[in-house]
């Protein structure tokens, strides 16, 4: 999976934005936190959930089940507005 064409990404310095280009459903921006942001850099390229899950474990001092959680809630945000490609 990865965020799909109709999404750009940008680092403005403190925050990670995943912007529509008004081509999918969702019209907006997204702005995220280091963690969501994290996650959403690891999906511009292909990826699994638990090899995000296994960079966040290598990242920071976090146990395997917050960081499951936190990336299974944010993968299937990213979902609902139709930003990942399978």
């Amino acid at each position: 999976m990865k965020i799909n064409n109709q999404f750009l990404t940008h680092n403005d310095g403190e925050h990670k934005l995943l912007v529509s280009t008004g081509t999918s459903k969702f019209n907006g921006l997204i702005r995220a936190n280091s963690t969501a942001g994290f996650i959403i850099e690891c999906l511009e390229n292909e990826t699994t959930e638990d090899e995000i899950v296994n960079k966040m474990l290598q990242k920071w001092d976090v146990s395997e089940e917050i960081a499951r959680k936190d990336v299974k809630k944010m993968v299937e945000q990213l979902r609902q507005i139709g930003a990942i490609d399978e």
